[in-house]
């Protein structure tokens, strides 16, 4: 082969190089921004389906609500409000007026009792206020508020749906609380008191409305639809960002680049959550919710989605960092050979000090990026088994991996010397210092 011909054989080859090289950054680039559009999406259904599916964990979260003071407050106002209601204080008065009338009474003393008709009601206001406050307050009603919600965990299949029975029900536009139970106890708390008329009032409204939005409907197709995917829409994003990494020509840089696009993409969703908060304030009238207890039911409704966005943020930061941490940089190169130098001091002065791990040791020191592997792989799949991780467990999984890649160093660096062959004469060559 001439040497024109080698020359354009080596022009061929690098053009033919070349294209591979930019189709493989082009099916990465769009690996990952499908997997970064996915990210968020996949974290909300994640929640839903959770929420959906685990009884205990629904209970968790809406468990806060009753135990809310500006939701309390609601529910005593609200209740207070239609037992009074539902009481004829006006009745109660004419009929003493007309009992006083025929008793031959006075004029004065039987107009004297329509004024009664405030003064009653006000009292009969703050004595039903104080009771229903103390049962609302009590121990006894977050029981109840509990074990409804646990018998009848199809609450958020009927919130979301807007199918079954449930203490928690959707309707046309409204998501309203049904308070029967409270009433019967309320009532109870009445005639224990001293009020045995309260054994005779009728039944009430017993539904609170929590929420109330014309765009319910539209919600529940959106969560039908986050409910279907919850499963494997995270799966997906996952596979995405391995195959993104695995047909990079880089594979550290891809992973410091997925790593830092999911980061920011859960800091997008925590923005996002504001945002809907204010939304949602802003759309709920204050007679149908003061904005207080709103806002306490928005925060303790979401805030399992709130810690899961955290820990996707946080295990994205660690994973950028490490992959960082691989690479080539001057920075990079010193926090590694600061810790080889920590580890290998501390090794080698156990080994002085007798305590030699010999061929465990020397195994080790020689398979370093096997043991790496292993216990950076042990610590991920440690998260992928956790139930419903939070920021704190991917700090305590972070330590431990550290702490057992400290310990590994130790031990490879106090292997000790290492002992050489027999020289040819028959004696042991010296071993160095």
């Amino acid at each position: 082969m001439s040497a024109a011909e080698r020359d354009e054989y080596e022009r061929l080859r690098k053009a033919a190089h070349g294209r591979h090289r930019r189709l493989r950054y082009a099916v990465t680039s769009v690996l990952l921004l499908v997997a970064f559009l996915l990210a968020p999406l996949a974290v909300v259904a994640a929640w839903v389906d959770s929420e959906v599916s685990d009884t205990d964990r629904y209970v968790q979260t809406v468990a806060p609500i009753a135990t809310k003071p500006s939701v309390q407050n609601t529910v005593t106002d609200r209740l207070t409000k239609r037992v009074v209601d539902s009481v004829d204080v006006a009745a109660f008065t004419d009929a003493i007026g007309r009992t006083l009338q025929k008793e031959g009474a006075p004029p004065q003393v039987v107009q004297g009792a329509d004024a009664l008709t405030g003064p009653l009601k006000s009292a009969l206001s703050s004595a039903v206020h104080s009771v229903v406050n103390r049962v609302v307050t009590s121990d006894q009603f977050s029981e109840v508020w509990d074990n409804a919600n646990r018998r009848a965990h199809a609450a958020v299949v009927k919130v979301l749906t807007g199918e079954g029975d449930s203490a928690i029900q959707a309707g046309t536009d409204s998501i309203d609380l049904n308070i029967g139970t409270l009433i019967e106890e309320v009532k109870k708390e009445l005639v224990n008191a001293g009020f045995d008329q309260a054994s005779k009032i009728p039944e009430v409204d017993k539904k609170v409305t929590l929420l109330k939005t014309d765009k319910l409907n539209e919600a529940q197709d959106a969560m039908r639809l986050l409910d279907v995917v919850g499963t494997w829409l995270p799966v997906l994003v996952l596979v995405l960002s391995a195959l993104a990494i695995w047909s990079a020509p880089r594979h550290r840089v891809a992973l410091m680049a997925t790593a830092i696009g999911i980061g920011i993409m859960m800091i997008v969703l925590l923005v996002g959550l504001a945002v809907m908060r204010s939304v949602y304030l802003d759309s709920v009238p204050s007679s149908v919710l003061p904005k207080n207890a709103a806002a306490d039911i928005y925060d303790t409704f979401i805030r399992f989605l709130r810690n899961s966005t955290v820990t996707v943020l946080v295990i994205a930061v660690i994973t950028a960092l490490a992959a960082y941490l691989y690479g080539p940089s001057r920075p990079a190169r010193w926090v590694r050979g600061m810790a080889a130098k920590g580890t290998g001091a501390t090794g080698r002065a156990l080994a002085r000090q007798g305590l030699r791990t010999g061929e465990t040791g020397r195994w080790l020191a020689t398979h370093v990026k096997w043991t790496t592997g292993i216990a950076i792989g042990g610590g991920a799949l440690a998260l992928v088994l956790w139930n419903y991780p939070t920021p704190g467990a991917v700090a305590l999984i972070l330590g431990i991996v550290v702490l057992v890649l400290i310990i590994l160093g130790i031990l490879a660096a106090a292997s000790g010397p290492e002992r050489r062959p027999p020289a040819a004469d028959g004696r042991s060559a010296p071993t160095p210092a």
